[in-house]
C-alpha cells in the first residue's frame, strides 16, 4: 500500500465517520439499529479494507487497517463490531483459508455491500472452548447437512453469509474433528433472530440462528476436512486485534470528551479541569491511550509479518501473543478511561445522552467477545512458562 493509497484510505474513513455520527447518535439514544452504517461503509469503499483491490479491497496493511478501526471506534464500539464481524473475522478466513472459487464467490460481493458477512462460532453452551460446540454435519451426496444453534454473533441476523464450525455428527475420539463452512443464510432450514436485549452496542446487530439439515455445497467447506479448529483460531487473531484497535479510538473519544467538558464546566468558582483530582483523571486517560497506542501498533507489525508469511511459525506465534497481549491490555484501559470520563462529566456522564456514557456501557463487551480476559491471561502467562503449564489441554 502506498503512502498515497494509505492517507487516501484514512481520509475516507474520516469523511464516513463525520457523516456517521449524527445518525449513530440519534439511533443509540432511540435503541434501534443503525441501518445507514452499510449504506455509508458503501458510499466511502470501506466493507473490504484489508483486501486486495483484485477482489474489490483497498489493499490495506494490517497497521492502516488497525488505524482506521481506531478511527471508526471513536464513534462507538458498535460501529467498530460491525467492522469486525464482516471484515475482521468474516472475510478474513476466507482470504486466508479460501481456495480462488470461494474468493471470487464471496469477496467481491462482500466488498461491494451485497453479502455481508459474520463468524459463527459461538454457541449458547461453547464460548471460550469453541471445541465444546454441539452443532454438527453429515455429508450428503456432494452437498453437506449442518444442524445446530449459535450465539451473540455479530452480524448474525443481517448476514449473507457465515462461517460457521461443526463437528461431524456422531464422531468421537481421534474422527471427531471441527471443519469449518462458509454458509449461505438463504433457505427455511436457515431460522435466525435477532438479539437486542443488551447493555450497550443498540446500534450494531447481534443474532442467534438455528441451522436444521441447512444444505451446504461442497465447494464451501472452508480449508481441508478437519482443520476448522486451525482456520478458527487464525481467524481470531484478526479479530482480537481489531477489538484492540476500536478501543485505542475509545479511549481517543473518551480523553476529547472529557478534556473539552473539563475546560467548559464550572464548578466551585472554576473550570473543572482546574481541579487536581480532575487532571489525576485525564493524565490516566492518557497513558491509556498511548500504551495501548503502541501495543496495537506493535501487534499490528507483528501480524503483517505473518500475513507476509503464513508458513512461518514463529511469526504466526509471534502476532499471536502481541494480539493477546494488545487485546487484553486495551480493552481494560479503555473501559477505565470510559469510566473515568463518565466520573468527569459526574450525572451527565451517566446518560446515553453523552459520548461517554454511550462508550461505558459498549466497551465493556471488549472485555468478553473475542477471548475474555480471563483466557487471554492464561494464553499469555502460558507462553512465557512453556506448554507444559498450560491451562487447557
Amino acid at each position: 500500500m502506498t503512502p498515497a493509497d494509505r492517507d487516501r484510505l484514512l481520509a475516507d474513513v474520516n469523511a464516513f465517520c463525520e457523516e456517521l455520527r449524527p445518525i449513530e447518535e440519534l439511533c443509540y439514544v432511540e435503541h434501534r439499529q443503525n441501518e445507514r452504517t452499510i449504506e455509508l461503509a458503501k458510499k466511502h469503499n470501506l466493507l473490504a479494507m484489508p483486501l486486495p483491490g483484485e477482489l474489490g479491497g483497498r489493499g490495506a496493511d494490517a497497521v492502516t487497517y488497525a488505524r482506521a478501526l481506531a478511527r471508526i471506534g471513536r464513534e462507538g464500539t458498535g460501529v467498530r463490531t460491525f467492522f469486525s464481524g464482516h471484515t475482521s473475522i468474516g472475510e478474513y478466513p476466507i482470504l486466508r483459508f479460501g481456495n480462488a472459487a470461494q474468493k471470487q464467490k464471496y469477496l467481491p460481493r462482500a466488498a461491494r455491500g451485497e453479502c455481508i458477512m459474520a463468524f459463527g462460532l459461538t454457541e449458547p453452551e461453547a464460548g471460550s472452548n469453541p471445541l465444546e460446540l454441539t452443532s454438527t454435519y453429515r455429508r450428503q451426496g456432494d452437498r453437506f447437512l449442518l444442524n445446530g444453534v449459535k450465539y451473540l454473533i455479530s452480524n448474525g441476523s443481517i448476514a449473507g453469509a457465515v462461517i460457521v464450525f461443526a463437528y461431524p455428527e456422531g464422531a468421537t475420539g481421534a474422527k471427531k474433528r471441527m471443519s469449518a463452512f462458509i454458509v449461505d443464510t438463504d433457505g427455511d432450514t436457515f431460522e435466525r433472530e435477532d438479539l437486542p436485549a443488551k447493555l450497550g452496542m443498540f446500534t450494531a446487530n447481534t443474532g442467534m440462528f438455528q441451522m436444521t439439515d441447512h444444505p451446504v455445497p461442497g465447494e464451501n467447506l472452508l480449508g481441508e476436512e478437519g482443520n476448522g479448529f486451525r482456520v478458527a483460531m487464525g481467524t481470531l487473531v484478526s479479530g482480537r486485534l481489531s477489538v484492540a484497535a476500536g478501543c485505542v479510538g475509545v479511549i481517543e473519544d473518551c480523553l476529547a470528551e472529557a478534556l473539552a467538558y473539563s475546560q467548559t464546566r464550572h464548578q466551585h468558582g472554576k473550570p473543572i479541569g482546574r481541579h487536581q483530582l480532575v487532571q489525576e483523571h485525564i493524565a490516566a486517560i492518557e497513558l491509556h491511550r498511548a500504551a495501548s497506542e503502541a501495543m496495537v501498533e506493535r501487534a499490528a507489525t507483528a501480524k503483517q509479518a505473518s500475513d507476509d508469511d503464513p508458513e512461518d511459525a514463529s511469526l504466526a506465534a509471534a502476532a499471536d501473543l502481541q494480539v493477546a497481549q494488545a487485546k487484553l491490555f486495551a480493552a481494560g484501559a479503555a473501559w477505565d478511561a470510559a469510566d473515568r470520563a463518565v466520573q468527569i462529566f459526574g450525572g451527565r456522564g451517566f446518560s446515553e445522552l453523552y459520548r461517554v456514557g454511550r462508550h461505558l456501557q459498549d466497551v465493556r463487551v471488549c472485555r468478553i467477545y473475542e477471548g475474555t480476559d480471563e483466557i487471554l491471561k492464561l494464553k499469555i502467562a502460558s507462553s512465557l512458562l512453556g506448554k507444559d503449564f498450560a491451562a487447557f489441554k
